[in-house]
């Protein structure tokens, strides 16, 4: 008998690459699968290749399609299960592999659309398919969640991953939900476990992200006589060329010279030689990336689609799993010199003057500590000759919104708005003049008792208040620090300004649970990554003096924060000596890092 028949498996996103190799390993060891994704010619493929192998084998399994189900879509996944539980079908397995590349590009010109949909697949995808699949799932059942490694810290270290600041966040919060869902399903005797590979090979790295992240550091300094904006418009052209073979290669290239020569009014056949030789640069940064990779690796060898899967179906075996409960397995097999992105404490300051300068609080508060929060850090910048505004979320309770305006100058305003937030940034400049810092508070997680008992409409929220919110309100600040940034890169090279993000906290208390800490987790464990991300796209391809750093209050004893040593990094963080420093995540409140 085969290890895994009479078994079944649900893996997402399985009509191609890692997914459809993970489905064919459960298949080649007798298990039946459920394959899924949204197209449908790609897993009716797969489905007759997996068909043969079941011919083969002999194991008696079977192959069910899903197909046009997208894992970020609510209604698609729950039409899913609700249909295999009314067909009585149970599964053992349930493989979160579903994800796309998201946009690579610098945060401050990413479009926020995507990265929400970045943000939606990858994480709220991972989390409501996981939710769902409790309908079906047997004791004993297995919940196996792909990351990367890029998002897994170490004490002290966080990798960046530039270009990719949506990925990195959902992939970092996705990590810290294999954890929390591992507190939460012991009850129902479910094993929730994460596996972290190292680079794969496949055609989205090769040809999708690489070329990608090449393109823009080109679209960062402009190519020969091109603007950032028009090598980003002939980007878009050329992405679709590559793989290609000489003659598709050159009408591409002729079409987008062409099409470029009329906005330019310049001689195509000089066009031509440019966009020839900016797709070469692309193709050669894309092969140095790629060399470069390999020679952090001890072997120098990307892992295969099936040495991955091979990985997968091992944390499902029982044993295995029981040991590996709540666990992340890094795939860690890359060296990269990381520096020190997460510190305690920050140093010790002069006390600066903030005459003549202003600070912008935006405020999405939970509870009253949050207000009072908001209270001795904007006091702290008028005693020191700030002035102060504060945009209070509209989803802020009533009375700590009155809370806060009785005190401060404050606007109720929609911060989930991009328009909005850009607005009233540049409403702040006008009227108080040139913004120092912008200071965003997260506010507390609510009270929970488990995270996959929520509704999607309650997780989404949890989402947008501690994921894009923030990411909103950087962008918004990006722009106000440098007006036209997010499409002429070249503008940010040292310009200066601050944002800086607070919370979630820890949950405070003498019997702090291992599950309550692992929830808030979830949501820091996106801003980490984020942080660390959009750092070295300021510092180091956009050369700027901006920064963005996040403080995480409490630590995992339960103490009380203590405002004073937020009011610290404050001094710190907007003076010239935080642009030396490498660290740009502090937790205030811990006195040694785990």
């Amino acid at each position: 008998m085969l290890k895994f028949q009479g078994k079944v498996a649900l893996v997402t996103g399985s009509g191609t690459g890692i997914g459809q190799a993970i489905a064919k390993k459960f298949i080649e060891n007798g298990a039946s699968v459920i394959i899924l994704g949204r197209r449908k010619e790609p897993l009716e493929e797969t489905s007759i290749m997996l068909k043969e192998i079941i011919s083969k084998v002999n194991s008696g399994a079977s192959v069910r399609i899903f197909s046009g189900v997208d894992v970020s879509d609510e209604s698609g996944m729950n039409e899913m299960f609700d249909t295999l539980k009314k067909e009585n079908v149970t599964v053992d397995y349930v493989i979160n592999n579903a994800g796309v590349s998201g946009p690579v590009t610098c945060f401050s010109h990413a479009s926020l659309d995507e990265f929400k949909s970045a943000v939606e697949i990858h994480l709220t995808g991972t989390f409501w398919g996981s939710v769902q699949a409790l309908k079906v799932m047997k004791e004993n059942g297995k919940i196996v969640t792909i990351s990367t490694f890029f998002t897994e810290e170490r004490p002290h270290e966080q990798r960046p991953y530039r270009f990719r600041s949506p990925y990195t966040a959902a992939q970092g919060a996705k990590n810290r939900l294999v954890e929390a869902m591992s507190w939460e399903l012991t009850d129902k005797k479910i094993i929730s476990i994460g596996t972290n590979p190292g680079p794969v090979h496949s055609d989205r790295i090769y040809k999708t992200v690489y070329p990608k992240a090449a393109a823009e550091f080109l679209r960062v300094t402009g190519f020969e006589d091109l603007t950032p904006v028009q090598v980003d418009a002939t980007n878009k052209e050329l992405f679709p060329l590559l793989g290609e073979d000489e003659n598709v290669v050159k009408e591409g290239i002729t079409k987008a010279a062409q099409k470029l020569a009329k906005e330019m009014n310049k001689d195509v056949s000089k066009l031509t030689v440019t966009i020839t030789n900016l797709l070469n640069k692309i193709q050669t940064i894309a092969e140095k990336v790629q060399k470069n990779t390999s020679h952090m690796i001890a072997d120098q060898q990307f892992l295969s689609q099936v040495q991955v899967a091979e990985s997968v179906l091992n944390l499902c075996d029982d044993n295995i799993a029981k040991i590996l409960n709540g666990k992340v397995i890094p795939g860690d097999r890359v060296f990269y010199p990381v520096k020190p992105f997460i510190g305690t404490t920050t140093p010790g300051v002069h006390q600066p003057d903030f005459t003549g300068r202003s600070v912008v609080f935006t405020v999405d508060a939970t509870e009253k500590s949050d207000a009072q929060r908001v209270e001795y850090l904007a006091q702290h910048v008028i005693k020191n000759g700030g002035k102060v505004a504060c945009f209070i979320s509209e989803s802020t309770p009533k009375e700590l919104q009155e809370y806060i305006s009785s005190k401060f100058h404050s606007h109720i305003v929609n911060i989930k708005n991009p328009d909005e937030v850009k607005k009233w940034l540049n409403t702040a400049n006008t009227n108080l003049g040139s913004i120092l810092a912008v200071i965003h508070i997260t506010g507390k997680l609510p009270n929970i008792s488990k995270l996959v008992e929520l509704s999607r409409a309650k997780w989404e929220e949890l989402v947008e208040k501690f994921i894009t919110t923030p990411a909103i309100v950087g962008q918004g600040a990006l722009e106000q620090f440098v007006p036209g940034g997010g499409n002429d890169p070249r503008l940010f090279k040292d310009a200066k300004g601050a944002l800086m993000i607070i919370g979630p906290d820890l949950p405070v208390g003498p019997k702090v649970t291992g599950m309550q800490r692992a929830q808030v987790e979830v949501f820091r464990g996106a801003l980490r990554p984020f942080t660390t991300t959009v750092n070295q796209e300021l510092s180091d391809v956009l050369n700027s003096k901006i920064r963005l750093f996040t403080i995480f209050p409490g630590s995992v004893t339960g103490i009380e924060p203590k405002n004073e040593k937020i009011v610290q990094a404050l001094n710190f963080l907007v003076t010239d000596s935080a642009l030396d420093s490498s660290e740009v995540t502090f937790c205030v409140d811990e006195s040694r890092l785990e």
